[in-house]
């Protein structure tokens, strides 16, 4: 008798294990597809998360030492800083306008005395993040998002005294890409205004960080928000309910600042 060999692809087993082949390479190169649309996106969105957060805290590095020179503390300061991309520049147009209701002893009356005077900023720009430093603080603003107080500025207040720091940067360069840049600041003639018998202070910032700036006098200077203009991006609030009538200093640096 002559027995004929059976055919492999007759054979049930070999079915199976062809079936469970492809059911495999069908789950891995789902799994696979599955990694590439919301994996890949994911682990971007975590390594932009880590460079933000870099970049925030060399700007408070960079805060503290730029501080030194408005504060009269160094002549002129030297920081290294890591770029991921974006760009770094030292730009802008804001300004602090502070105006002081003062006791006039030769005529016996009130009068308001006022002092204004353009801070401007140094801004590293990351993805939709931008990170800067703006008159002795660090703020960082999200997109549409508002922005947040990454280090407070030097303001102070005490029992008889407010001491208002305005540091004016000025420069207009800057750099994009990756790598490692210098920012360079170098003080200039600081000046102390004095302002004696203040009954009241009104503080006007216009920035692109007006909603920080906002919080940070309401919440730390104790300060009444009289007025936000979210179109020109400022924000007007006044400091009234002193115990008894305060001295004002307001300190004017000018510094130049150049990015390398």
């Amino acid at each position: 008798m002559h027995i004929v060999p059976k055919k492999i692809f007759k054979s049930e087993g070999a079915v199976s294990e062809v079936v469970d082949t492809i059911l495999i390479l069908g789950i891995m190169l789902i799994a696979i597809s599955i990694i590439g649309v919301a994996g890949y996106p994911a682990l971007q969105n975590i390594q932009e998360h880590g460079h933000t957060e870099n970049i925030k805290q060399s700007h408070i590095v960079l805060g503290e030492n730029i501080n030194k020179v408005v504060f009269d503390m160094a002549p002129s300061q030297s920081v290294e800083l890591k770029m991921y991309g974006g760009n770094a520049l030292v730009s802008g147009t804001s300004t602090i306008n502070v105006t002081m209701q003062t006791w006039n002893s030769s005529s016996a009356g009130l009068e308001n005395q006022t002092f204004k005077r353009q801070m401007r900023e140094i801004k590293h720009s990351y993805e939709e993040t931008a990170v800067a430093y703006e008159n002795t603080g660090v703020w960082a603003k999200y997109g549409n998002e508002g922005t947040i107080m990454v280090k407070k500025p030097g303001f102070v207040l005490s029992d008889n005294n407010m001491i208002i720091p305005v540091a004016a940067v000025m420069g207009s360069n800057g750099i994009s890409g990756e790598g490692l840049i210098r920012v360079i600041a170098d003080g200039g003639y600081s000046s102390v205004f004095s302002y004696e018998n203040v009954s009241s202070v009104d503080i006007t910032v216009k920035s692109d960080y007006y909603t920080g700036w906002e919080n940070y006098l309401n919440e730390t200077m104790g300060m009444q928000v009289i007025n936000r203009d979210e179109t020109n991006t400022t924000v007007h609030l006044r400091k009234e309910d002193f115990s008894e009538n305060i001295d004002v200093y307001i300190t004017h640096s000018p510094m130049k600042v150049r990015v390398e």
